[in-house]
């Protein structure tokens, strides 16, 4: 069955498409990034965990969709894929806020999630079922609706003989381990801390947003990390508590980022960038002393001080990025909620329980036919 997957993460940068071809391998076939207009990105940064007006998010509720169709059709015409190819879409619509562990409503906590972009409206203009709204059912299940990448991570990655973490560099850092010829409950996932947020954040405020990110690692190659600030911050509960747990820009937003505000730019990016790999090698050490394979994906893996440090922190093990496994690095959430996708199709569970701590594993999302 071929299938696109449709993804827009936390760090904003834009949409990902990926067509794949999925039977009883996963075969990757196009894809392509198509960065979000500024005025869009800003649009959707003033409805992200924010005081807004309803309007402001029912309007991107159904202008994404029109992006993510475009986007598509634009994937489809320059890999020359006929759109009519494309029996199913998964989409992960774009997340303005996740609260895993719950807030207080009316006297009530309750765990909530929220992705705008339109199913239904997407399914319209392209003409192809959609899979959307993937995180709500395992929330209702008792779970924290993320992470799910582990679903792909656990399909593509586990091996017979050797004990694999899967890494995860988007706006929020995440990490899967696979053991050796694991089944999967015996696969454990969940966010470590920030990704590349909260040094986008620090890039786009110094360059009033002419750059949102540190391209190749070199601003923070530039400075000095304050290293007495990076175990300060790591003494947070968040980086102690035993998993299932989830993060997101509640977490990591403009007040965390505040933190770092007595440091000049490129030392406060230096910081930034050493703090995201302490979380992420805190997080490994948590399952595992010394995995054989330290698989990454998403946009850290071109930063090459993360992408160092990874390695330097972690002698025992051989870091690599998942382009050595045939999926290039930014295309793999697309991949995963294609792959998402086809399982709730075929009405199987496509949430990992022991990764989000779901009761148990259930049949995610709704279709927009």
């Amino acid at each position: 069955m071929r299938v696109a997957g449709i993804m827009s993460g936390t760090s904003l940068d834009g949409i990902d498409v990926a067509i794949v071809d999925i039977s009883r391998k996963i075969v990757p076939v196009a894809w392509a990034s198509t960065p979000y207009p500024k005025a869009v990105r800003e649009a959707i940064l003033a409805v992200s965990n924010r005081t807004c007006h309803t309007a402001e998010i029912s309007r991107l509720h159904f202008l994404l969709p029109e992006m993510y169709a475009a986007a598509l059709k634009r994937l489809c015409v320059q890999s020359k894929v006929a759109i009519e190819t494309v029996e199913l879409i998964g989409c992960h619509g774009q997340t303005i806020f996740h609260e895993g562990v719950g807030g207080v409503v009316a006297g009530k906590r309750v765990k909530s999630t929220l992705q705008i972009g339109d199913g239904s409206v997407l399914a319209e203009l392209t003409g192809v079922p959609v899979v959307s709204d993937l995180r709500t059912r395992d929330m209702a299940a008792g779970g924290q609706g993320a992470p799910l990448v582990p679903f792909f991570d656990y399909a593509y990655l586990r091996h017979a003989r050797r004990s694999r973490i899967a890494v995860n560099i988007g706006g929020i850092g995440n990490i899967t381990y696979i053991p050796a010829a694991a089944r999967p409950e015996d696969v454990v996932a969940f966010d470590t801390g920030p990704g590349n947020m909260v040094i986008d954040q620090l890039v786009a405020a110094h360059t009033h947003g002419k750059s949102t990110f540190d391209a190749g690692g070199r601003i923070a190659s530039r400075g000095k990390a304050d290293l007495a600030l990076v175990d300060k911050l790591l003494r947070a509960r968040y980086y102690r508590q035993a998993p299932p747990k989830s993060a997101g820009r509640e977490e990591y937003g403009e007040e965390f980022v505040r933190l770092f505000a007595g440091l000049a730019f490129e030392d406060a990016v230096a910081a930034a960038t050493a703090f995201t790999v302490a979380t992420l090698v805190r997080g490994i050490g948590q399952v595992c002393a010394k995995p054989d394979d330290v698989i990454v994906g998403g946009g850290g893996v071109r930063n090459a001080q993360i992408m160092g440090q990874l390695a330097a922190q972690l002698p025992a093990s051989r870091v690599t990025s998942t382009a050595e496994y045939g999926i290039d690095s930014d295309a793999k959430e697309a991949i995963a909620f294609a792959l998402m996708a086809h399982a709730t199709w075929r009405r199987q569970p496509g949430n990992i329980p022991t990764a989000t701590g779901a009761r148990r594993a259930v049949v995610l999302g709704k279709i927009s036919y």
